[in-house]
């Protein structure tokens, strides 16, 4: 059933900040920390759960006096010169965000849940030495807990106070498939590469590459060398960068790619479609959270040494693990002084 939606939406573009807002930042989690998350309540035991607001944004109390004009459609004949004094955020303001975040966060903190000093989207409640977890994405809420009547305590709390969509287990969140088992959680992205690659018309017959990048791959310009179409390039390099919030082993070889999207070669692009190939065979890679692991969080990084043929940076990487659980990685360019 296709449903029609209309919201009645102000026009941010007018407004000057310092005169119509002060403040429009709003935190939002990052995979690390959502990553983290599930590495947490892998080892703890805890059955996670997914529920989302309807028109978040709505629900958010201003600070600051906003006026609108009377909605086309809706105006009143004999007040057509009369505005409208905003209670609460409309979709579109600048404020908007920021006036969800603050009205969520002071209701959990109200109800005894405290806010994390280092991620100010996780809050957390103790109760009777039951612990329950929370942690936030604008509009989407994951939550969990051992102790299930927690978890519907929590729920019938947002309940009570906000519109809300209760989802049952967490199953599907950000492009993320997580699958809880009895020994772990299981992270993938295995339908949106199935999607990418019908997306890039990689056909069934093309030989699947054994790695993403062969050893001693080095990326430059040459003569020789014909361009390809920036856009064409620059799709498939920001599919695959989405691709490695669970896929650690493409991480490396897509960064390199990714140097590249100004005035993109043909080299180039063979090489990006190499890395699509690899996706290929392994559809069905992701991440393991065992339930039997420790919580020790250890790091690891290196570096290769200028090995940039373009401008002699090095490209340093690093991942850290919490236990035996791969929670964050990345890699850079950077460069050596002296």
């Amino acid at each position: 059933i296709t449903r029609n939606k209309a919201r009645l939406v102000a026009k941010g573009f007018t407004q000057t900040e310092g005169l119509d807002f002060d403040e429009s930042y709003a935190p939002v989690a990052r995979l690390d920390a959502i990553r983290l998350f599930l590495a947490f309540a892998a080892h703890k035991d805890f059955k996670v759960y997914q529920m989302d607001v309807k028109s978040a944004f709505l629900n958010g109390e201003l600070a600051e006096e906003v006026y609108v004009e009377q909605p086309p459609g809706f105006e009143v004949s004999s007040e057509s010169r009369m505005v409208y004094k905003l209670q609460k955020a409309l979709y579109g303001l600048k404020q908007a965000p920021r006036a969800w975040y603050d009205t969520l966060a002071k209701y959990l903190l109200e109800s005894g849940f405290k806010k994390g000093e280092v991620d100010k989207t996780l809050f957390t409640l103790n109760h009777d030495g039951k612990l329950l977890l929370v942690q936030v994405y604008v509009d989407d809420i994951i939550f969990g807990s051992k102790d299930k009547q927690l978890c519907n305590d929590f729920a019938n709390l947002m309940k009570s106070k906000f519109e809300m969509s209760m989802m049952g287990e967490m199953n599907y969140f950000l492009g993320l498939q997580v699958k809880q088992l009895n020994d772990g959680i299981f992270i993938s992205q295995t339908k949106y590469a199935k999607d990418m690659l019908t997306k890039f018309n990689l056909k069934p017959s093309e030989k699947n590459a054994k790695i993403p990048m062969s050893i001693g791959t080095k990326m430059t310009y040459t003569e020789s060398d014909k361009s390809v179409e920036e856009h064409k390039y620059r799709k498939l390099i920001g599919s695959l960068l989405y691709l490695t919030a669970s896929r650690p082993d493409i991480q490396y070889a897509v960064g390199v790619c990714a140097r590249f999207q100004t005035n993109p070669m043909q080299s180039h692009y063979n090489i990006a479609m190499k890395i699509l190939r690899y996706v290929k065979g392994t559809v069905e890679v992701g991440l393991w959270y065992p339930k039997d692991s420790g919580l020790s969080l250890v790091g690891n990084s290196d570096a290769d040494y200028d090995g940039s043929l373009l401008d002699r940076k090095s490209t340093s990487g690093t991942c850290q693990f919490l236990g035996a659980r791969l929670i964050s990685w990345f890699n850079c360019h950077i460069y050596h002084r002296g």
